[in-house]
C-alpha cells in the first residue's frame, strides 16, 4: 500500500473512533428519547393529527427563532400561529 493510503486509512479509523466516542457522549448526557410508538400513542390521546408541509426555509428559520424566544415547542407556535390566522 502506498503511504497517501496508508494515511487515508488512518485517517478514516481516527474519524469512526471519533464518532463512536461522540454518539455515546451524547446517548449519556441527553435524557432518553420516548419509544416512536409510545410518542403516537400520546398524541393520539392529545387528539394531534401528524401534519406535513413544504415551507420557505426563511419562514422556517424565523419559526424556529420564535419558538425558542417564546420557549414553546415548534408545533406549539404553529398551531397559535395557524389559529391566529384562521380566525380574521
Amino acid at each position: 500500500m502506498k503511504k497517501t493510503g496508508l494515511a487515508k486509512s488512518d485517517a478514516k479509523k481516527l474519524i469512526s473512533q471519533m464518532g463512536a466516542k461522540s454518539s455515546a457522549i451524547g446517548a449519556a448526557t441527553s435524557a432518553p428519547a420516548p419509544d416512536r410508538r409510545e410518542q403516537r400513542e400520546r398524541d393520539r390521546a392529545l387528539g394531534l393529527v401528524p401534519f406535513a408541509v413544504k415551507l420557505n426555509g426563511d419562514l422556517v428559520q424565523q419559526l424556529h427563532a420564535l419558538s425558542k424566544e417564546r420557549g414553546v415547542e415548534l408545533s406549539e407556535l404553529v398551531a397559535e400561529l395557524l389559529q391566529k390566522g384562521l380566525s380574521v
